[in-house]
């Protein structure tokens, strides 16, 4: 009998060792592919990402947005060439040279806004080789190498049933809290990408106040705002790249209940600073 129950534990006990294994090894897959699908996600331009969407939106700001946006630099420059003009003793002391800089200005914003598009793609071009570049050195630092989990299954091999029971329990949690992640990396992602079409669409009204002192405010939050999004998508990497490398520790801390639920306090700091990117990112540019 006894031979019988000790069969049954240690059948029971590399079942569940199993179990714990393959869901660890199934955690750091996740963590490895999330890294490799962010790293393209957000490293793509917003003509890339989707060329149907794209087309809408630049249709929409060149064929809707844009004359409203000449209606509105042409209001701007006419209030600063008659402000120009009463500042001279209501006209009495006109100056030509202050003409040819109001012209010259002029001239400078309209050749802004009939380029608008193509300025605002030039930032995301920029923001997105950064990204590139920095994905690169951020996947090659945090490939978890199965080699890493051979220290944690001798660990485990010493552990009683009960145990075992309960760590299979929580690394079944581990995966739930993964999925979830996943869902929220989506809708950041995603998110992301579509602010910057909004962005985009209504681009020319704020450009078309760039030559002006007074209201040009508009126009210069409207760029910080641009490089925020874009290299949102940096920060959004960097995030779940130290995610990575801490989730790393699992296997060789020789804790596995305090390595469990050490990656699950790691899931929840990720998701809290991946809501936080949008902040930074516009804290650091200067845009609200």
């Amino acid at each position: 009998m006894d031979f019988l129950t000790d069969w049954l534990t240690d059948w029971l006990k590399e079942l569940l060792i199993g179990g714990i294994m393959g869901n660890l090894e199934g955690l750091f897959d996740t963590v490895n592919a999330q890294v490799g699908e962010i790293a393209v996600q957000v490293g793509t331009t917003p003509a890339a990402w989707n060329a149907g969407v794209f087309s809408l939106i630049r249709q929409l700001s060149e064929t809707v947005i844009l004359p409203i946006a000449g209606l509105v630099l042409t209001f701007v420059a006419t209030y600063e060439l008659i402000q120009m003009l009463l500042e001279k003793n209501n006209m009495h002391e006109v100056d030509v040279a202050n003409l040819y800089k109001w012209m010259f200005k002029t001239a400078c914003a309209v050749l802004i806004l009939s380029n608008t598009f193509n300025i605002v793609m030039a930032v995301f071009d920029v923001s997105q080789s950064v990204i590139s570049r920095s994905a690169g050195l951020i996947q090659g630092s945090t490939a978890v190498s199965p080699d890493m989990l051979n220290d944690l299954q001798t660990t485990l091999e010493g552990m009683d049933l009960g145990p075992l029971l309960g760590l299979w329990l929580q690394s079944s949690v581990i995966g739930l809290t993964m999925q979830a992640l996943g869902i929220i990396i989506f809708v950041l992602v995603y998110g992301r990408m579509i602010e910057i079409y909004l962005l985009t669409s209504l681009a020319p009204i704020p450009v078309a106040t760039l030559s002006n002192r007074e209201v040009g405010g508009m126009g210069q939050n409207y760029l910080k705002s641009l490089f925020a999004v874009g290299f949102q998508g940096m920060l959004i990497l960097v995030c779940v790249g130290i995610y990575a490398v801490l989730v790393q520790g699992i296997a060789a801390g020789g804790d596995p209940i305090g390595a469990i639920w050490g990656t699950v306090g790691y899931t929840v700091l990720l998701c809290f600073m991946l809501f936080k990117t949008g902040t930074i990112a516009r804290s650091i540019f200067g845009a609200h």
